[in-house]
């Protein structure tokens, strides 16, 4: 039996780099196919804990895991949020603990223009919608119509609520109980602005100017500190000011 994990935030293969500089738990596709082609064609137990991210993102996770030649046991062990749900619907069989967590929601994008942009995004948003609740009605056998309204009312599902609507096929532990209850917390994605002065200042760097290296090493770290300050703000944790 191969691991398989989805941890963290659901991001594009692009940006995998730059969470693990900041050294923040994330899973691009790129992360979970390395960990699929490691398997070898054995059977594979994938630990779900995200609250989600990338919808395309999701979106090749599930179908990769979904192609996959071996049985696939998806287990959400705290949070199935988000794109992260859509790739737990990818099992042969969906478990999860008894302290977990499942949320099904509408997509959702950053647009700007006038009245025509935002009758075309609308019109996108909603053709995401249905694809992503075709995940899920391929599992639970559920009709459109009940999902896209669960999905407009934002829905956490207990395992309990979860079993009743078939989004998962059984309840880990029932006959014992855990011997580990993890915590979950709800993560906060990098900003976009912060990927993006990252991104261009890693190509600032000139191999042929040692100086170049050593001063852009050190405007990194700060931006480090200064992005892991932001995200304590947003988490509401005590920066010690």
């Amino acid at each position: 039996m191969a691991k398989v994990m989805i941890k963290g935030d659901i991001i594009s293969n692009d940006e995998q780099w730059i969470y693990d500089f900041f050294e923040i738990e994330a899973t691009s596709p790129k992360k979970v196919f390395a960990q699929i082609e490691q398997a070898n064609g054995q059977d594979l137990d994938v630990e779900i804990n995200s609250p989600g991210g990338s919808v395309f993102a999701g979106s090749e996770i599930y179908t990769a895991l979904k192609e996959y030649s071996g049985y696939v046991t998806t287990k959400i062990v705290g949070l199935a949020a988000s794109a992260a749900s859509v790739a737990a619907m990818a099992g042969d069989k969906v478990l999860m603990t008894p302290t977990g967590q499942m949320m099904i929601h509408n997509a959702s994008v950053r647009a700007s223009g006038d009245y025509r942009d935002m009758d075309h995004t609308s019109m996108i948003l909603k053709n995401v919608n249905q694809t992503i609740a075709n995940a899920y009605k391929l599992k639970s056998g559920k009709s459109d119509e009940e999902l896209l309204r669960m999905m407009d009312d934002e829905t956490w599902f207990t395992p309990q609520q979860a079993l009743e609507n078939g989004l998962i096929d059984e309840i880990m532990f029932e006959n014992k109980a855990p011997k580990i209850v993890a915590s979950v917390e709800f993560s906060q994605m990098l900003p976009e602005q912060v990927i993006n002065k990252i991104r261009n200042m890693k190509n600032l760097f000139n191999p042929a100017d040692p100086s170049s290296m050593e001063n852009q090493a050190d405007i990194l770290m700060r931006e480090k500190l200064n992005a892991q300050i932001k995200l304590l703000k947003l988490k509401g944790g005590n920066t010690g000011e």
